[in-house]
């Protein structure tokens, strides 16, 4: 391909299909003889862009441009850090032990972990909790290793630039700077003791020794770098080895060469970091240039772009020429860009691209299928969607399935979002959190538990089981679900499974991380069998476990429970679960990383939002942005330049679609700067043709339907005989206030079910006030004593207790300090139930307490925990349960003599004025307004009583739902009733003008 000592440098431009293009130009330089291909390397970056040009050599071969069963190239990685891949055999033979070996990753994270303590505390300052030390040991060897591939040592930190850096910055960075120091100037004796490196290190070191053998001995095949875009120096220095072989080339994806000297210049100067007077940077626009990256990679290797030549094969799903050329015009540095002014129509077009702005990323998703499944009814035709929005490429993985379209994304999902890795975080939930409701139940009830014949029994029990535990949550530990199961009839089965769950619970204060996963382990697979490690998910958890297993054994590290889940969720998050196989032949979903080198004849851009293409720069934890400009590394704006060049890869298809949501799940989004860019090139006349608005309308109109009619107000009319049900106190308020909640729930009988883990309930609290006022009135004990007492029946969780229990000694004092300033009365009758009959309907209730007055008369007392109900609620009948009560204590309905109820009391135990208890009367009396007497009480009650009982239980009125908009009601039933979908309506009808009142 070229003369020793003359570098071979190609471009291959982004419209012609790198992987396509490639091929389509090594098949005829070395196919001769049938075993010309056999004898040419390929250095590639990754393991996904060796997939890529397999499948390139494939399409070549089926084509009939190429000869039948031609042997392919040996193909050999050379390690996307990205992608966490390491060097192939080539680069990292068995045999070259002159390298030290690299340390484990996993092993080196706990190394660091020990390390950082050591070095906080020789700064003077205190370790931090486990999960935060291990994510900044985390952070520690990320920054390490970016050093490291950039060759820069520790010691440059304190080399003048940079400490002039330095002096602006707060002490937080300062403090960050000299922490990693530390750690560094301790890790690299830790190394020397364990004759290791770090993998980093051993690259450059392969890559370094590479280049040496290969320039002193020139192999005699051909090696060929394709696609390699990494600026490492080391990597760069080979592949300038590699340019000057004999038979040696590298071809680089698409360097614009037909960019004007003056723009290139303005990309910066881009120079190696140790040029002395030369700044890394030019501009920060610069850097965030898709030919920024290549520049410097260019700078590095020592080739000016003039030695670079153009790679003029093409291939299969090549698009037009022009198209680069606009691109190129597009993402002009911002000087150059003014040039956009003069440019004619003709080269502002940007033919073939379309821009699709949805309303939502579900409608994007949406829009998205449709385009892939309309694109698939050509023969042949490939599609790829390139995102790095994974809840993007999900949604449209799923809205596919509607036509039976089967879509791998091929980035893959994080362990955490899989089957399996998800079991094993609801096992270490329930670890830390005691067995609490939720994450115990998602457990049990999880797909791949007791999977098989057993798995019915199995799910039913744990359903009766939920059912129990609704409400508030009990203390932690196995020992009080006992009382749960027993209930719910499923004792011997809850047994079982306690002594399964046992050794998560079983811990006693701070554990090492390996005991803590042999628990977890035991457990995972006494609930699932081998089922859990079945799948690729099950496999790749089972790798993790075990090499975190190895690796944690050695180090001193102590987890307490509670911090696990934190620990373990942060690690799983950075394992990607792909696919074994793939979907539909023509559908391609891909990440960023992963579409680099891939083609297709239509390519689907998508999340083209600022935060996600380009992402968010994630600025270094430790070292300061501008203590790594003047060390001389990239910094976050980098990655803005990379994922611009992975856009212009993309656009180089023949159809390309930009899509992008106006809103995102947060609020409003920001269309992406290059978006923006190329609305900007185009100008509104030209953007009309491009605009993709078809596919969105569509997608608006698939899943629409004929209108609905509106729902009416629900006035359902039961039979005579469903209507005759006994008649609860406090039912009676709802048969007034909104006949439609008496009729769910005492006709119906529909109960509301509580929420798992929920927060303790006014009904929770005043069942727990009632029993303890109950059995202090009968002589039980104290308040304080029967408080614990029943507290400690109720197995309240700890942090109930905690909150509850203060103003509920609080409330329990004014009552015994109100009984004690009132001796002419006695207690008569303490929480019994009584029930009459009027007209034949029966209506029963409890009186919490009845007291005797000193003229024989009596004063029923209900006592509240909440606020108690207001005059205007008791005159309207909307709050009854006093008055019936108190109709009922007249009769002698509660084994109580028959007498007069002269005084009628709400007794709250709720917050006033600063202190807890207060009392309240729905009659007129000094300390209240309200506008019913004493004496007419009662028989007000008895009207509004007879007039519910001859409306709905003995008439046949229809139980209106919201008859009284304006009455106290709970929101239960507002579902049942789809109270939004008429009340609204209903109002504004009211409130048109000359509408009826």
């Amino acid at each position: 391909m070229g003369e020793r000592g003359k570098p071979e440098v190609y471009s291959i431009a982004a419209h012609r299909g790198f992987a396509d293009a490639l091929v389509a130009g090594l098949v005829p330089r070395y196919s001769e003889g049938g075993f010309g291909l056999a004898r040419l390397t390929l250095l590639l970056p990754s393991r996904r862009a060796a997939r890529n040009i397999s499948e390139a050599f494939i399409r070549l071969m089926g084509s009939g441009d190429g000869s039948a069963g031609m042997l392919m190239p040996r193909m050999a990685v050379v390690g996307d850090l990205d992608l966490d891949e390491a060097l192939g055999p080539l680069l990292d033979p068995l045999g070259s032990s002159a390298i030290p070996p690299a340390i484990d990753p996993m092993r080196r994270w706990f190394e660091l972990a020990d390390l950082v303590p050591q070095a906080m505390r020789a700064l003077g300052r205190d370790a931090p909790p486990a999960p935060a030390l291990l994510r900044l040991a985390r952070d520690i060897g990320a920054t390490m290793d970016r050093l490291i591939i950039e060759d820069v040592a520790p010691e440059r930190l304190w080399e003048p630039e940079v400490l002039r850096a330095m002096e602006e910055l707060s002490e937080h960075w300062k403090d960050g700077t000299k922490l990693f120091f530390t750690v560094q100037t301790l890790w690299r004796e830790r190394l020397k003791e364990l004759d290791s490196v770090d993998a980093a290190t051993r690259r450059n070191l392969l890559f370094r020794e590479a280049a040496q053998r290969w320039k002193a001995k020139p192999p005699q095949t051909p090696i060929v770098a394709a696609g390699v875009t990494s600026s490492a120096p080391e990597l760069a220095r080979l592949l300038r080895v590699v340019a000057e072989l004999p038979k040696g080339a590298v071809l680089l994806p698409d360097l614009d060469l037909s960019m004007r000297d003056e723009v290139w210049t303005e990309l910066g100067n881009a120079s190696a970091p140790r040029d002395e007077g030369d700044p890394f940077f030019g501009t920060d626009d610069a850097v965030t240039h898709p030919q920024f990256h290549l520049k410097l990679l260019l700078n590095r290797m020592g080739i000016a772009r003039g030695e670079v030549q153009s790679w003029h094969r093409k291939g299969e799903a090549a698009a037009p020429p022009a198209r680069s050329h606009a691109v190129s015009s597009l993402f002009l540095p911002p000087e150059a860009s003014k040039t956009w002014i003069d440019l004619p129509p003709e080269k502002r077009k940007l033919s073939g691209i379309r821009l699709m702005q949805c309303d939502t990323p579900e409608h994007e998703a949406q829009s998205i299928a449709l385009l892939i499944r309309e694109a698939i009814e050509e023969p042949e035709k490939r599609v790829a969607l390139v995102t790095p929005d994974r809840g993007l490429a999900s949604r449209v993985v799923q809205h596919l399935r509607r036509w039976n379209i089967t879509a791998d994304d091929t980035a893959g999902r994080p362990l955490t979002q899989t089957p399996a890795g998800r079991l094993f975080l609801l096992l270490v939930e329930v670890m830390a959190e005691r067995a609490a409701p939720v994450p115990l139940m998602a457990l049990l009830g999880h797909p791949l538990v007791k999977r098989g014949e057993e798995r019915r029994d199995w799910l039913r029990n744990v359903r009766r089981m939920e059912l129990n535990l609704r409400g508030a949550r009990e203390a932690p530990g196995l020992d009080p679900l006992a009382a749960k199961a027993e209930k719910a009839q499923i004792l011997e089965w809850w047994s079982d499974a306690a002594k399964t769950l046992l050794a998560l619970l079983d811990i006693d204060g701070d554990a090492s991380l390996t005991a803590l996963l042999d628990r977890l382990i035991a457990v995972g697979e006494a609930l699932c069998g081998e089922g859990l490690w079945a799948r690729e998910d099950g496999r790749a958890l089972a790798n993790f476990v075990e090499e975190l297993r190895l690796n944690s054994e050695a180090s001193p590290l102590l987890v307490e429970p509670e911090h696990l889940p934190q620990i373990l969720s942060d690690a799983m998050d950075g394992i990607a679960i792909r696919p074994p196989y793939g979907g539909h032949p023509r559908v391609s979903i891909y990440g960023l990383l992963e579409s680099r080198m891939s083609r297709a004849e239509l390519v689907i851009c998508g999340g083209l939002t600022e935060g996600s293409w380009p992402a968010t720069p994630a600025v270094d934890s430790l070292l300061a942005p501008a203590v790594l400009r003047a060390l001389g590394v990239p910094g976050a704006d980098f990655r803005i330049g990379l994922s611009a060049h992975d856009l212009v890869g993309a656009m180089g298809a023949p159809e390309v679609v930009l899509s992008h949501a106006a809103r995102s799940l947060d609020g409003p989004a920001i269309p992406s700067r290059f978006v923006l860019r190329i609305k900007a090139l185009l100008g509104e006349k030209l953007l009309e043709n491009h605009r993709e608005s078809r596919i969105p309308e569509l997608a608006r109109a698939i899943d629409s339907i004929a209108p609905i009619p509106a729902a009416e107000q629900p006035k359902p009319m039961p039979s005579a005989e469903q209507r005759n049900v006994r008649i609860s106190v406090t039912a009676l308020d709802r048969l007034r206030s909104d006949p439609y909640q008496f009729y769910a729930s005492s006709i119906l009988g529909l109960k509301e079910l509580e929420a798992l883990d929920a927060e303790p309930s006014p009904a929770w609290q005043g069942t727990l006030a009632h029993e303890i006022l109950e059995d202090f009135h009968n002589g039980h004990g104290s308040l304080e004593e029967l408080m614990e007492m029943h507290l400690a029946a109720m197995h309240a969780h700890p942090m109930a207790r905690a909150l509850w229990r203060p103003r509920l000694a609080k409330a329990l004092e004014w009552v015994a300090q109100q009984i004690e300033q009132t001796p002419n009365r006695r207690a008569e009758i303490i929480e019994r139930w009584g029930e009459i009959t009027v007209r034949g309907a029966k209506i029963f209730g409890k009186a919490d307490r009845i007291d005797l007055l000193d003229g024989g008369t009596m004063a029923v007392i209900d006592y509240k925990t909440g606020t108690p109900p207001t005059g205007s609620q008791v005159e309207a009948g909307y709050a009854l349960q006093l008055g019936t009560l108190g109709l009922m204590a007249e009769q002698g309905a509660f084994g109580n003599e028959r007498g007069q109820v002269t005084a009628f009391e709400y007794w709250s135990l709720g917050k006033k004025d600063d202190d807890f208890g207060y009392i309240t009367s729905p009659v007129k009396a000094p300390a209240n307004r309200s506008r019913i007497l004493p004496e007419e009480f009662l028989p007000l009650t008895s009207e509004h009583l007879n007039e519910a009982l001859d409306k709905w239980i003995l008439g046949d009125a229809p139980f209106t739902a919201r008859e009284n908009p304006d009455a106290p009601v709970y929101a239960t039933y507002d579902q049942l009733m789809r109270l939004e979908e008429w009340l609204g309506r209903e109002q504004a009808t009211r409130e048109k003008p000359g509408s009826a009142p």
